[in-house]
């Protein structure tokens, strides 16, 4: 079933403030840039009750983010703006009809946290603590798992895959097997993602050209094994040629390097499909 998001580019940029919702949908996403805070001065919905998530993106480390909860996002932030250098913007989430309440809120933090944990796509380096739920009627407890659900696909739309967790179908899975490589993973529209559990070359070609890059990336999502580097979570590469010449250690033709189990390349597979 298909669905449909408004979002309305405040200051007609799309990569600046804005805000998004679902049709017939009570969750509204806020953007905002750090190089815009000035945009809570004229947003009252900021200024009351919300969930938030403080991103921070390097394409050669695993991406950082902060999760939490406030009664008044405006005056929040401005903690954060002061003590965490590590974001570039936010993501806050507000009712658009009645405003929620602080337990609403913290049901929303105490959510998010585990699955992002579950999801294991950024660092959660400055949420110290494991929030708890607090207590909630039942009824309301089910509608802020709606209202989380719509988190999840707001964020997702924006590009924030912060709360996904792959689950590939087996008949859909690549391997790569060269220079002591071990690899398997899958091609989505996200890109060409690599599972836990593969076992990437541990040297790389003199040639290979981003290898301060690929180092900054085992340290992150790796770990020794028996002697062999073993990728402790998933990672979602933009090509499959990226995944494979991070898997190799070498620059190599993803296309042709990633093949299913029947022999088959993932440019047979995908590219050829409409031929």
């Amino acid at each position: 079933m298909g669905k449909t998001v408004t979002t309305y580019l405040i200051d007609s940029d799309p990569k600046g403030t804005q805000y998004a919702f679902i049709s017939n949908k009570i969750c509204q996403m806020f953007v905002i840039p750090r190089s815009n805070l000035s945009y809570l001065n004229k947003q009252e919905k900021l200024q009351k009750p919300a969930f938030y998530i403080l991103i921070g993106e390097d394409e050669s480390t695993k991406p950082q983010a902060y999760i939490g909860e406030t009664e008044n996002f405006k005056e929040r932030v401005k903690d954060h703006d002061n003590k965490k250098s590590f974001w570039q913007k936010a993501l806050v989430f507000v009712s658009k009809d009645a405003d929620m309440t602080k337990a609403d809120v913290q049901y929303l933090e105490y959510k998010a946290v585990s699955e992002a944990q579950k999801a294991d796509r950024f660092t959660l380096a400055e949420n110290k603590q494991t929030p708890k739920a607090p207590n909630l009627p039942e009824y309301q407890k089910d509608a802020m798992d709606e209202f989380f659900e719509d988190i999840r696909f707001l964020a997702s739309f924006i590009g924030c895959n912060i709360f996904e967790i792959t689950q590939p179908k087996e008949e859909h899975l690549f391997y790569a097997k060269n220079r002591g490589c071990d690899a398997r993973g899958f091609y989505s529209a996200a890109g060409f993602t690599i599972l836990k559990g593969s076992i990437i070359a541990s040297n790389m070609t003199p040639s290979f050209f981003w290898k301060e890059k690929r180092e900054n990336l085992i340290r992150e999502y790796t770990s020794v094994i028996n002697g062999a580097l073993v990728m402790n979570s998933d990672k979602t590469f933009s090509s499959p040629s990226t995944a494979a010449d991070f898997c190799l250690g070498r620059s190599c033709n993803g296309w042709t390097i990633w093949q299913d189990k029947e022999g088959k390349t993932l440019d047979a597979v995908y590219r050829k499909q409409l031929e």
